[in-house]
């Protein structure tokens, strides 16, 4: 070996150890529930010591908070409008920014989600750029409800998928009485999401904050209550009740 050339560690990658951490750890809460899915089972199930595990998460709700940030990944948001785009420009913030990395490791970069099959035309009007609002026009309210709707049906599915409601609701519910968990709770998974929705939506704070409480909440609150996760009929449901109050309020 010449002097230039690193000496590998021996083990799996860290990547490697990270990714089969977090699929273990939403089996595991699939198959025995949030309360009793231990770090000593999750490192079982991935075949790993807990020493590992605590080298890396220092606590459950810290793994469970990486774990969902990777089943979760960037909300696709896009939007056409020029009042988001440029807020964007100057926080230098994408629009569809990817939450914080999990601890000890690096965010591989996701692309810009692409714009839906049924997303309509640019009709900003002839001499506006593509992708622009018209002269003094905020985000359009067509516009705004599309993309709130993308978001809801986005957080609808993946809460429903195994593991992922089960470790959400539990990890909540251990914040209530546990101040330094809501601390990592709030900084690292529900601030990246919310920044991003108000650059999409052209939307303070406090009206996006309601907006994640209302649908999480109620999607948390079903899955707690029935075990299952919304159906698609009271999805929809859910989607007109939020549009419309969006619409029918002043921001």
């Amino acid at each position: 070996m010449t002097p230039t050339t690193a000496r590998r560690s021996p083990g799996r990658p860290r990547a490697g150890v990270h990714q089969s951490v977090y699929a273990a750890t939403l089996r595991t809460v699939h198959e025995v529930g949030y309360a009793r899915a231990t770090v000593e089972r999750i490192a079982a199930a991935a075949g790993i010591a807990k020493t590992t595990v605590y080298r890396r998460w220092p606590t459950k709700g810290a793994l469970i908070v990486d774990c969902l940030l990777d089943a979760f990944g960037p909300m696709p948001l896009n939007t056409t409008g020029s009042g988001a785009r440029s807020r964007a420009a100057d926080s230098g913030t994408p629009l569809d920014a990817s939450p914080g990395a999990p601890l000890d490791t690096a965010d591989p970069g996701t692309p810009p989600g692409a714009a839906g099959p049924d997303t309509p035309p640019d009709t900003a009007g002839p001499g506006t750029p593509p992708g622009a609002a018209g002269p003094g026009t905020p985000p359009g309210e067509a516009e705004r409800g599309r993309l709130i709707e993308s978001g809801i049906r986005w957080i609808a599915g993946k809460i429903g998928a195994a593991g992922v409601g089960d470790a959400f609701a539990g990890v909540f519910s251990d914040a209530v009485s546990d101040p330094a968990l809501r601390e990592i709770l709030a900084t690292r998974f529900q601030d990246p999401y919310r920044q991003a929705l108000q650059e999409a939506l052209g939307e303070p704070e406090h009206r996006v904050l309601f907006l994640i409480d209302t649908v999480v909440g109620t999607l948390l609150h079903r899955l707690g209550m029935t075990g299952e996760p919304m159906s698609p009929a009271d999805v929809d449901a859910l989607v007109a009740m939020v549009r419309g109050f969006f619409a029918a309020t002043e921001r």
